[in-house]
């Protein structure tokens, strides 16, 4: 009995050797549940992990071995591997959001209109030099008019924030962009270096420098309550 035992034991531990696993994945790649047939057993694949290069499995109608057993196992190529599916990892940016909820939260909020589809470009901008994107997005919406109408500022000379400068917007006191998103990342870098690089970064501290408007704070902040519902 307890020479069958080992025989059992040395043919599951043979043929667990022959199972074909891909270890080069990243580090931390969890492959799903695998049913595996060997001349000794059939094996069950529990997980795989690339981490510690093992591998987790049960041995299933085998009496008199154990049902959970940890191998060590060696790298294998990627075609003797069995398939297996990679969840890329989620990454939060904002607000539990990743970039793409983030841009396509600000794409609703954007509307159809000429400012549609930057969502991306806003929530990418913003991200990098932490910005807030609704701030950012609010005040957009409020100095173009494009919830309802684009300004000519916006149209003619992509000058979304209403910002001063050269090179000059028609000979005016405005600064004139080459294209919409150079407007875009212009608005969102003004945003940074004047205000946010400075500890003013708030709707109530960016105000009174922003516009001598005493209704601006009120009227960015319905533009917040917007973007944030959509």
């Amino acid at each position: 009995m307890i020479k069958k035992k080992l025989m059992s034991l040395v043919l599951v531990v043979l043929g667990i050797t022959m199972i074909s696993v891909a270890l080069i994945l990243e580090d931390n790649h969890i492959f799903k549940s695998k049913n595996i047939k060997t001349e000794s057993s059939n094996i069950n694949v529990i997980n795989m992990s690339s981490s510690n290069r093992e591998v987790e499995v049960q041995v299933i109608d085998n009496p008199g071995i154990s049902n959970d057993t940890t191998v060590g196992i060696k790298e294998l190529s990627m075609e003797q591997a069995p398939q297996a599916e990679y969840i890329p990892p989620r990454v939060e940016v904002y607000e539990g959001m990743t970039i793409e909820e983030l841009s396509d939260k600000l794409n609703r909020s954007l509307g159809t209109s000429y400012l549609q589809g930057k969502g991306n470009i806003i929530a990418t901008k913003c991200i990098e030099l932490g910005v807030d994107p609704y701030v950012a997005t609010a005040i957009m919406l409020h100095e173009t008019g494009c919830r309802y109408k684009c300004s000519n500022l916006v149209v003619k000379c992509n000058n979304v924030g209403g910002q001063k400068g050269s090179p000059s917007c028609g000979g005016g006191s405005y600064k004139y962009y080459a294209s919409l998103e150079d407007g875009i990342v212009g608005h969102i870098e003004n945003l940074y270096y004047r205000y946010y690089s400075r500890g003013l970064n708030t709707v109530e501290t960016i105000g009174p420098r922003y516009a001598e408007s005493k209704t601006w704070v009120s009227k960015i902040n319905w533009y917040i309550d917007l973007v944030r519902a959509s």
